[in-house]
This record gives C-alpha cells, structure tokens and sequence, in this order.
C-alpha cells in the first residue's frame, strides 16, 4: 500500500481579506511545509502586481475578476503569480503584492506536500530568492 504525502485544503476569503496574507497567515497557522495553488476563483477591489524584473508594484482600482493564480508556498514565503481582468476584460498579471484586497470572495484549494520543505533563498545568478526544496 503506497502512503499519500499530500493534504487538500478549501477555504474561502472575505470582502476585505489580503489575497496574499490570509494565504501566508494560513500555511503559517496549519504549519504547512510545503504548499501549492491548485485554483482559485474570486475577485479583488484593488491590486499590487509587480511586473517582471521590476522593483516596485504596480496598483490598480476598480473591479478585478482572478483569472488564474500560481504558485508555490513555504515557511520562508510565497512565490504567486497572478492574472486578473478588469470590467472591459483586459488582462493584467504578475508577481502577487500585498495590498490586494478581496472584493466579494475567493474560494481557494492548495494541496500540501508533507513529505517535503519548501525554502527560499537568494540565488546570486539570478539575484532574487528562489525556490529550495528538501525533504521534510
């Protein structure tokens, strides 16, 4: 008999909800070594995406449905990208701020691996900390 390593996980954001604290506040909470989005559907009132190889976000208000949202999650910290579109439907994504903020949900499902760590560390060839796996 093969042992299962992995752990689903539901739960709905909201009105108000930091999209990627209650996300950080959560694998913190449940101690969760290792974390990834399976899906996530909802939408936000505002938005702070930093765009590739930038510094600092960009910010958005108004109505945003989530597209899609990506990515993996640890104790060091989480590596989201997201997609949303606006009211006329053009798109916008990037790497997940702080500062996005639920307008009426955001049903979410991550799966947990438990037999492995996800970390974070700078990686000096790329300049920007990356993901480190381990076994848990």
């Amino acid at each position: 008999m093969k042992e299962d390593n992995t752990r689903i996980h539901a739960f709905r954001l909201q009105p108000g909800d930091d999209l990627k604290k209650s996300l950080q506040n959560f694998v913190q909470e449940c101690q969760i070594t290792s974390a990834w989005i399976v899906t996530a559907v909802g939408s936000l009132t505002q938005y702070f995406i930093r765009f590739a190889n930038q510094d600092s976000p960009s910010h958005g208000v108004g109505h945003f449905e989530i597209l899609s949202l990506a990515g993996t999650m640890g104790p060091s910290g989480p590596h989201l990208h997201i997609c949303l579109a606006n009211e006329e439907g053009q798109t916008v994504g990037g790497h997940l701020m702080e500062g996005c903020l639920v307008f009426t949900t955001v049903e979410l499902v991550i799966q947990e691996g438990r037999s492995m760590r996800f970390g974070r560390s700078r990686d000096e060839s790329t300049g920007w900390s990356e993901l480190e796996i381990s076994k848990s």
